[in-house]
């Protein structure tokens, strides 16, 4: 992986996590909300889990394999 392709995956890292932090607190805002859409706190969850299963594979292609 050569420098450039690291930064990129390191920035778009960073803007995931940012996006997966706004959701936290969308979600969270949604549900203490009275008569809140439970359909969109699904769909937010749902994009939710997308941003974490992303952010993962990301960090296994910024973390170098270790053979023990």
């Amino acid at each position: 992986m050569t420098a450039e392709e690291e930064r990129e995956l390191r920035t778009q890292l960073a803007r995931l996590h940012q996006e997966h932090r706004d959701l936290d607190a969308a979600i969270e805002a949604l549900q203490v909300s009275p008569g809140s859409d439970l359909l969109q706190v699904q769909r937010l969850k749902k994009r939710k889990l997308q941003l974490r299963d992303r952010i993962t594979f990301i960090d296994d292609q910024l973390t170098p394999d270790i053979i023990a």
